[in-house]
This record gives C-alpha cells, sequence and structure tokens, in this order.
C-alpha cells in the first residue's frame, strides 16, 4: 500500500470538512478489501444480504435507515474477529421498471409491441447499463460496508438458475398450479398483482341502492359501490332463513338494463342484518361474488377488460371507460326508476395499485398460483419455536396474523420484464414445467408461457441463491443461514415471510436468518408521513452534501427504537454534525497535548478522581454499548455515547485534566488516560459514525484503519467503576458548576482572576480537588486574609463548601441580591411544605418514622438556609 495514512499527533487539519474525504476514504477501505467476505478464514460468519433496492430506485431515507443500522451490525462484527459479510444486490423492479422504458418508447412514438419481445427486453437492459442502479454509487456514499466481489441482481444468470430450480421442485410437488381466479388486476400496469402489491386506503365514492325485478313483490333491492359491474351480475343471493325473500329463493328476477333473468339464490355467507339483506353477485369481478358463483354454479362473464373499459355486455356502454360507465349507468337506472337511495360522498377503503396508484379491478383470469398454506405454516413453526426471532417481540403478532391466514399467492405477471415462467404448452394440452438443466420440449404447437414470474418470487430466494443455490458452495454452506434481517416492519408480508417460505423449503427447515430486526418509518419533525405531494420528504444525499454522512448516521441511529416510526428533521442532523465536531474538537486537544495511547495506564495509588471517574463511566458506557447493540436496541446505544461523549468526556473530563497536564506530578498518566479513552470510545463510535472515528482515530494510533480495528473489550477499559470516587467528582462538578452561574449573575469575565478562600473542602472530602476548582472556576487564594464581600454556599454529601469571594466592588449588588432572594423564596418553600406535612396528624401518625424523621431533617435544614440567607442580604451593600 503506498498512500499515505492521516498525520498523527497535532497535524490533523483544525476543522473536519467530510466532504473533502469521505470519498477517497470509502474507496481506500474497498481497495484494501476490508468488506470482503472469506469462507476459509477459519473466522466465525456474519452475514446480511441487503434489501436489494429496486434498479429503478435512488437512496431515500428509508434506504438510508436499512443501511444504516446493517452497518453499524457488520462493522462492529467484523471489529469482533468475524468474518463479516454484508452481500449487496439489486432488484430487476418488474413492474417498475417496465413503466419506465415504455414511458421511454412512448416519448419515442413507439410500444413495447412495435418492438417485439426480444428487442424491448434488449432495450431493458441497455436502460439498466446506462440510467439503472444509481442507488450502488449512492451507498457509497452512506459508507456501506459491502462486498462488492459479490454483487448480484435478481435476473443475473446464477440467480435465474436458482429460480427456475425453485418453480421447478414447487410444480413438481403440486405446490404451483395454473387456475381462473379472481385477482387484483392494474388497468394501467395491464398485470395482475398479489394482495400484498395493492394498497387500501379511504376514497370518496358512492352507494346506490338499485331495485332489481318487477314489482314490490318480485323485486328486490341491492346496494353498490360500483354499479357498472351490474352488467356482469347473475345472481342475486340472500340468507336461506332470511323470511323476506323467502318467495323468491329459486326464481328469477330482471336484471336491469341488460335484460338477462338471473336467479335468487340461498347463501349462508349473505349477512342479513347487512343493508337489504341482499347482495348482487358478478361472480367475475369480486373475490366473495365468485365463490357465491362457484358454489351455485353461477355463469362468470367478465364484463371489463385489461384497461377497466366495458366490453361483451351486449349494452350501449361497451367501449366505456368504466368510471364513465359508472355514471352513466346510474343516470340510465334513474330514469327508469331504480335507483331506490344514493348515499355520496361514501368513503369506504379502496384498493390502489401500489406502483401507480391506479384503483385496481378484481378480475377473474387465468394465473399462476403458489399453494402457500404448508409453505406459511412452516415460516410460523420457525418463529414459534425459536429457529427465528423477531425484535421487537410484539411484532410477531403481526407476521402470526399474516402466515396464519394468507391466502394462494398469483405469481404470475402480464409483463416481458422478469423471469418468464418456465412452462411450455403442448399441442395435446401438456403443460411442462423445464428446470434450468433440462431442454424444453420442441417441435409443433409447442410454446412458452408469456407470463413472467412476480419479482418477489425471485426475491423470496434471496437469502441463498445470492450465495449459489442451488449448487452446493462454499459461500453457502459457511453463510447460510444468514445472522440477521434489518428491514421496515412495512415489508414483512411482503419479503420477509416469502423468504421465510422459500428458505425453509429449499434449505432443509433451516430459515434464511436468525434474526429478524423491523424498524420503523422516518417521519417528518412533526411526526407527519413523508410525501411529495406534502412537500415534507428529505433527499438524505443533500444531507450528506451539507452535513456529512456520519451526521446523518448518527441521526438515524439515535432515533431507530425497534420497531417505532421516527421523526426527523434537518435540524436534527446539524445537530448530530455538531457533535462530530465535538468529538473532532476534542480529540484534537487530546492529541496537541499528548495523549498517547500506547502508554500503560498510570496504577491505580497515582490515578486521580478524574482519572477513575472518566475509566470507569468509559468501562460501564463499553458494557451498556455491547448489551444495548447485540439486542438491536441502536437509539439507546447511540443516545449513550453521545451522552458520554459531550456531557462526561468533553464538557467535564478534559477540563479536569488541563490542571492536571499542567502538573508534572500527573501530566503523564493524564495524557495515558487521555489516549486511552479516546482510542476506546473511537472504536466504539466507529459502527456509527465511519469516516470521522477513521480519520481520528489513525491519526490518535497511527495504525492502519479502525475499520479492522479489534472492538474494545472489558479488559481494555482499565478499570472498574467507583462509587466513592464518582461521588467526589459529582461533588466536585456540582460546586464548580455553582461557582460558575455565581460568577455568570454577578457579570464576572471568565479571564478574570477572583481572590477567594474554599472552606469546608477537605471536610467535603474534595480536598484533592482544591486545584482542579479553583483553575476551572478562576478564583486565587489570597496571601493574605480578607474580608469576603460574596459568599457562594454549596451543600455537598460530604459537607458544605463555603466559597468566600472579594469581588472588590466588582459585584453587581442587584443581582446578588436577586441571586439571594431566589434563595430564600426556595427555602421558605421548603419550609412551608415540610410545616404543612408535620401540621397534618394523618401525616404523623400512619407515614414510616424515617419518613416524618427525613421531613424534620428538610424542614431544620431550611430554617438554617432561611436563616443564613437573610444574614446575607443583610450584609450587602445599599444598591
Amino acid at each position: 500500500m503506498t498512500d499515505t495514512l492521516p498525520p498523527r499527533a497535532v497535524d490533523l487539519p483544525a476543522k473536519w470538512n467530510p466532504g473533502e474525504v469521505e470519498g477517497a476514504m470509502y474507496q481506500r477501505w474497498v481497495d484494501r478489501g476490508y468488506f470482503q467476505g472469506d469462507p476459509t478464514s477459519g473466522k466465525p460468519p456474519f452475514s446480511i444480504v441487503i434489501p436489494p433496492p429496486n434498479v429503478t430506485g435512488s437512496l431515500h431515507l428509508g434506504h438510508a435507515m436499512d443501511h444504516t443500522l446493517i452497518d453499524i451490525l457488520t462493522r462492529r462484527r467484523r471489529m469482533q474477529g468475524y468474518d463479516a459479510l454484508w452481500l449487496p444486490g439489486m432488484d430487476h423492479a418488474g413492474i417498475a421498471t417496465q413503466n419506465v422504458v415504455e414511458k421511454q418508447l412512448a416519448a419515442r412514438g413507439t410500444t413495447r409491441h412495435d418492438l417485439g419481445r426480444e428487442a424491448f427486453v434488449e432495450n431493458v437492459w441497455d436502460w439498466k447499463a446506462e440510467s439503472g442502479g444509481a442507488i450502488l454509487g449512492q451507498m457509497r456514499r452512506l459508507g456501506d460496508g459491502v462486498d462488492w466481489s459479490r454483487e448480484r441482481f435478481t435476473l443475473d444468470e446464477g440467480l435465474s438458475r436458482a429460480v427456475q430450480t425453485m418453480f421447478k421442485r414447487l410444480f413438481d410437488e403440486d405446490l404451483i398450479y395454473r387456475a381462473e381466479r379472481i385477482i387484483n388486476w392494474c388497468p394501467r400496469c395491464h398485470t395482475a398483482l398479489s394482495d400484498i402489491e395493492v394498497d387500501h386506503h379511504d376514497d370518496e365514492g358512492e352507494l346506490v341502492s338499485i331495485r332489481y325485478g318487477g314489482d314490490a313483490e318480485s323485486s328486490i333491492v341491492v346496494a353498490t359501490t360500483r354499479v357498472e359491474t351490474m352488467l356482469g351480475d347473475t345472481g342475486v343471493a340472500v340468507h336461506p332463513d332470511d323470511e323476506r325473500y323467502q318467495h323468491l329463493i329459486g326464481k328469477e328476477i330482471e336484471l336491469p338494463i341488460v335484460g338477462r333473468r338471473i336467479p335468487v339464490v340461498a347463501d349462508e355467507h349473505v349477512d342479513p342484518t347487512f343493508g337489504t339483506g341482499a347482495v348482487k353477485v358478478t361472480p367475475a369481478h369480486d373475490p366473495n361474488d365468485f365463490e357465491i358463483g362457484q358454489r351455485h354454479g353461477l355463469p362468470m362473464p367478465s364484463i371489463l377488460d385489461e384497461s377497466g373499459v366495458v366490453t361483451n355486455s351486449g349494452t350501449r356502454f361497451d367501449g366505456m371507460d368504466r368510471f364513465a360507465a359508472r355514471e352513466a349507468i346510474r343516470e340510465e337506472l334513474r330514469a327508469q326508476g331504480r335507483i331506490v337511495a344514493e348515499k355520496r360522498p361514501y368513503v369506504h377503503a379502496v384498493g390502489h395499485c401500489s406502483r401507480c396508484d391506479t384503483i385496481v379491478e378484481p378480475r377473474l383470469s387465468l394465473q399462476w398460483f403458489v399453494r402457500v398454506a404448508p409453505l406459511a405454516k412452516a415460516a410460523g413453526d420457525a418463529v414459534r419455536d425459536g429457529r427465528t426471532t423477531i425484535h421487537p417481540k410484539e411484532l410477531e403478532k403481526r407476521f402470526f396474523d399474516w402466515v396464519d391466514n394468507m391466502h394462494d399467492w398469483t405469481i404470475s405477471r402480464q409483463l416481458w420484464w422478469g423471469h418468464r415462467i418456465p412452462v411450455w404448452y403442448g399441442p395435446n394440452g401438456e403443460v411442462v414445467a423445464v428446470g434450468p438443466d433440462e431442454e424444453p420440449p420442441s417441435g409443433a404447437g409447442w410454446h412458452q408461457d408469456e407470463d413472467v414470474l412476480d419479482t418477489w418470487f425471485s426475491s423470496g430466494l434471496w437469502p441463498f441463491s445470492t450465495f449459489g443455490w442451488p449448487d452446493d458452495t462454499a459461500d453457502l454452506r459457511h453463510y447460510y443461514p444468514t445472522s440477521v434481517l434489518v428491514t421496515g416492519y412495512d415489508i414483512l408480508f411482503f419479503w420477509v415471510v416469502r423468504m421465510m417460505m422459500f428458505g425453509l423449503y429449499a434449505m432443509d427447515g433451516r430459515p434464511p436468518f436468525e434474526h429478524v430486526v423491523l424498524h420503523g418509518l422516518i417521519r417528518d419533525q412533526h411526526g407527519k408521513k413523508m410525501s411529495k405531494s406534502k412537500g415534507n420528504t428529505i433527499d438524505p444525499l443533500a444531507l450528506i452534501d451539507e452535513f456529512g454522512a456520519d451526521a446523518l448516521r448518527f441521526t438515524i441511529a439515535r432515533g431507530a427504537n425497534p420497531g417505532s416510526d421516527m421523526s426527523l428533521s434537518t435540524e436534527w442532523v446539524a445537530g448530530s454534525r455538531n457533535f462530530t465536531t465535538k468529538l473532532w474538537n476534542a480529540t484534537r486537544f487530546a492529541l496537541s497535548n499528548g495523549a498517547d495511547p500506547t502508554a500503560p495506564l498510570p496504577e491505580e495509588s497515582r490515578r486521580t478522581d478524574a482519572d477513575r471517574w472518566i475509566l470507569g463511566r468509559l468501562a460501564e458506557v463499553r458494557e451498556e454499548t455491547d448489551a444495548l447493540l447485540e439486542d438491536f436496541q441502536f437509539s439507546k446505544a447511540t443516545e449513550g455515547l453521545y451522552h458520554f461523549t459531550w456531557d462526561e468526556l468533553c464538557d467535564w473530563y478534559l477540563e479536569l485534566a488541563k490542571p492536571q497536564l499542567a502538573d508534572e506530578a500527573t501530566a503523564e498518566g493524564t495524557r495515558a488516560v487521555l489516549g486511552h479513552v479516546f482510542d476506546t470510545l473511537l472504536r466504539l463510535l466507529h459502527p456509527i459514525t465511519p469516516f470521522v472515528t477513521e480519520a481520528l482515530w489513525t491519526g490518535l494510533t497511527g495504525r492502519e484503519s479502525i475499520v479492522i480495528a479489534p472492538w474494545p473489550a472489558a479488559e481494555d477499559t482499565g478499570a472498574r467503576p467507583d462509587t466513592a470516587t464518582t461521588t467526589r467528582v459529582e461533588a466536585a462538578q456540582k460546586l464548580i458548576t455553582e461557582v460558575r452561574r455565581f460568577r455568570t449573575e454577578q457579570g464576572l469575565p471568565d479571564k478574570r482572576s477572583v481572590a477567594a478562600k474554599l472552606v469546608g473542602l477537605d471536610e467535603a472530602g474534595l480536598g484533592g480537588h482544591r486545584k482542579a476548582v479553583a483553575f476551572l472556576t478562576r478564583l486565587d487564594a489570597p496571601e493574605d486574609d480578607f474580608t469576603p464581600t460574596a459568599t457562594v454556599e454549596v451543600a455537598l454529601p460530604g459537607g458544605t463548601v463555603h466559597v468566600e469571594l472579594d469581588t472588590s466592588g466588582a459585584i453587581d449588588v442587584a443581582a446578588e441580591r436577586a441571586r439571594l432572594g431566589r434563595d430564600l423564596a426556595a427555602a421558605q418553600k421548603e419550609l412551608d411544605q415540610a410545616d404543612k406535612k408535620l401540621g397534618n396528624p394523618k401525616f404523623t401518625e400512619k407515614a414510616p418514622a424515617a419518613v416524618v424523621e427525613g421531613i424534620r431533617a428538610r424542614r431544620a435544614a431550611a430554617l438554617a438556609d432561611i436563616e443564613r440567607v437573610t444574614a446575607r442580604l443583610a450584609a450587602l451593600p445599599a444598591s
């Protein structure tokens, strides 16, 4: 390696500029092979497959959350000595990608049908080569530690072989079948959709009640939100016990407009208490009606074509769009006097295509299905018996609700871009599924199925097809099952369940992952869902440009509570940028003062209280971080590291270290402690903020890279927490804070030294902190006695410390009088509360003796404070 490592010690730039170094730093990691897995390494495996982004996609905040959390896990495991592999890749995204290319063709005045299938598919591959996969470069911007040498695509040769193998096995075991069923159909994308590809949300529509039949005795009123579907009605259903319709069951009534006679059938699935208790039956355009139609042998004519246009109804409405026909049919029914009631607007749940938001049509169609019952049961069993654990546990119920009630999965799509269904049809009705190593049948009359497989079919094989399945490869043996799946809870049904079903089926009952970690959605700062229409979306790449990748990652990790949505705003990312700046400046301070991570820590007897305290807290934080990350508690782990870094290390230990560095007796030990603490902290922070920690750690240690540095272990922290030391340090902090507050209230300049005496310091157990207190509060011990003009009294666990100051006219009498007035009011309030409780016989008689005694002690302290503050007020000169 010829590249130069960042300089050690004080040569680090004065300012951290992530945009200037992140790209080159990331490429150096890749060039050195830090992220490459090695199944021959002898190390224990830790593997994660990326939730494959669509080839049409670009990095959004959902990706950024997924990738940040996965990278935290893999970087930490790599530092812990695992053969950590994060495998990247993309999904071919059948519907989305075909839509993109078809739009381009339309702009050129042509269609895929003009080109033909082979030429169209070539066009899509050309588009992928030129424009697809932009997200892969954007992943590098975020710092994704993936093994680029193993990048996969759901349409590459190896994965195509896996898809054909899986289809053939399922087909041969009758777990894949072809049948006419009601499916979800998108009139815009011209393809079938599975249940999970349909988004249901409330729309404003209409509910129209229509009288079918003749006079009152021979008529039935039905209600519908889709008036146009009446053209395909082949019956009316009522409950067999509904007395209102007993005289009509088994008879026929007239279907308005069409004039066809349709039967009235009795079916127990009709709810007699809902509406009129009668429902129109359109078997080819409603899933419930299809079931009724099957039970009663009703005809199933389709009256809407693939574009949602009325067809084959034998009425003047043929050729009309479904929504135009709805209005026209309603008006004709009104003219005939058959509209009994109308409710408008009628808000109800309507299915929309998840890709293009077009209203979906239930449609009778000949499609390929997966028989999911045994596969879904196996997926449920794997979670129930602990082979796979879902985090957080409360989301298990959603998983079971889905797998325990799953409908057969429609896997055929009327597209050209995707895995073409490997089935050939013969001239005499033969249906032959062909595996990847088999020759398809040929000759006159043989042809392959025109449809392709649902994109989720190939991505369902992702955790094992990417390692070479169906072949027995070294990668498959070493890395399967994968260790963790990190994904959003909103994709639990789309992807997680499918991978569970296929993985258990293909890999002899071994689930595709040991843990499923589900995170929530990222919302705006007000908790609203982000959408382009609302104008509240945030581009993660813009955040990286402005604040750096570490700032975005830190913000995401800090808000990532398992299974819960998080809010995010630009201001919060700016706050995380301030954290990286704070860390940069603090490390530079340590380096400039000779921090040495290679020096041995001072012996216990030579450590100051501040040293013992920070080392003890470091040990606690290391242990807490480990436990939280093992439990996938990213938010709590990040929050703990934030407060330790900012509140304890930067705000206090660095301040306490300054007088120690100025003292020959403690300077060497302090440098060792500084080096040790920053070395350990940077390694703890690295998985969350990889770039800034790389620059700082290599500068601090002079070693090759923090990416391959060991994760801090218990023995690395060099100390255990000590309660007595912590109490003394916290008391010193309180004392320093109170004196600083006094100085601020008095308007004393920060740089101005004030003559003062510290009385009671030894008695409070803080004798060893005298220099630190004086140094950090700018107090000088006078050579001669003096009469103090101001006193700050601080009650500490070991006793009260009196800070007697000679402000020599610098004191702001009005400010001091106001400060003491606030102290007097607080003491008086404490006295009043104590007197109220002690004056209540119910309290003094029933409360435990220790509690009553505690209140009496508080009352005595309040009286003493009142006496002290009153005397101090009296001693002040007139303002």
